[in-house]
């Protein structure tokens, strides 16, 4: 009796036998990608075209003075309020003077005055808020009452009744933004204060017998300088803001000096006569680089915000 022979192996499947092979062609290839957007990129566009300003606008104050050759100040009754051309691109004013050699100057002006006065309302406010998260208790109530009471009031209302009392000058415009804006400062220093007061590294020093005097120089103020520049930073557009006001208003800096605000009362006086520039312009100077130095800064902020929480948390 022979044994049965044994069945055959099975034969692989030949590659037109299948179909999803046989319905593709083999010279057949996938769709190309579309490229993937970055949103850093993109959230990035608007801190570049800041910065691209801010420099533009940097190199016109240090190189048109010089490379104009002209008096800013200067009076040509033949050349008044001529329209924008090559022999000037932005115009002339009312009594022939360059608008854009003087928005130049304006800027300069009015951003030397707005940074001096953001900076003594740092002062002011910084001292206020670490006095009254430093001492708490009742100079921490009496300080903030007095905040609340400086901050009921109207900055521009209070700031005319300060620049009042003194002849128009770029001392009076620093006081009177140094006076109505320090309370912005105050309570962002306060607030720091006591949210480090709760720290254990404080908490430590205090334990191990260090002065007040100590832990303010060694543990509070190094974390309190960032906010402290960030909110400088940010007071210097609401300071040209406010200077511009009250110049406009004829309180702020003297006529005779060419500030923006000065500029857009002169201005004013033209636009029925069609002299649109000479208003427009400065308005321009003014709204461009107090828009682009808010973005740096908020791009600032938001970078800044999280070292510093991983810095205080850790």
């Amino acid at each position: 009796m022979t044994a049965a022979a044994p069945p055959p192996p099975p034969t692989p499947p030949s590659p037109s036998s299948d179909p999803v092979s046989a319905a593709s062609p083999p010279s057949a290839k996938a769709p190309p990608s579309r490229p993937r957007r970055n949103p850093r990129s993109a959230s990035r566009r608007p801190v570049r075209a800041a910065a691209a300003a801010l420099a533009v606008l940097g190199l016109a104050v240090l190189l048109v003075p010089p490379l104009a050759q002209l008096d800013q100040q200067l009076v040509e009754l033949r050349s008044a309020g001529l329209p924008p051309s090559l022999e000037h691109p932005l115009g002339t004013d009312q009594v022939g003077r360059d608008v854009l050699l003087r928005s130049v100057y304006g800027l300069r002006v009015s951003f030397l005055v707005g940074l001096v006065a953001a900076l003594a309302s740092m002062v002011i406010g910084g001292l206020v808020g670490l006095v009254a998260g430093s001492l708490g208790g009742t100079p921490d109530r009496l300080l903030m009452r007095l905040v609340d009471g400086f901050t009921s009031v109207p900055h521009l209302l209070l700031g005319i009744f300060i620049v009042a009392l003194f002849s128009p000058s770029p001392a009076a415009v620093v006081v009177s933004v140094g006076v109505t804006h320090w309370t912005t400062a105050a309570r962002i220093v306060r607030s720091e204060v006591l949210s480090l007061r709760a720290r254990p590294f404080v908490e430590a020093a205090i334990s191990g017998g260090a002065g007040r005097g100590r832990v303010v120089r060694r543990h509070l103020l190094p974390h309190l300088a960032p906010h402290l520049l960030l909110a400088t930073v940010l007071m210097v557009p609401h300071a040209v803001w406010h200077e511009t006001a009250l110049s406009f208003l004829g309180l702020g800096l003297p006529p005779h000096l060419a500030s923006l605000g000065n500029m857009i009362n002169d201005g004013q006086r033209s636009l029925l006569a069609g002299d649109w520039w000479s208003s427009l312009v400065p308005g321009l100077f003014i709204l461009v680089p107090t828009l682009a130095l808010g973005v740096l800064a908020q791009h600032w902020r938001d970078r800044l915000t999280p070292r510093l929480r991983s810095e205080l948390f850790q």
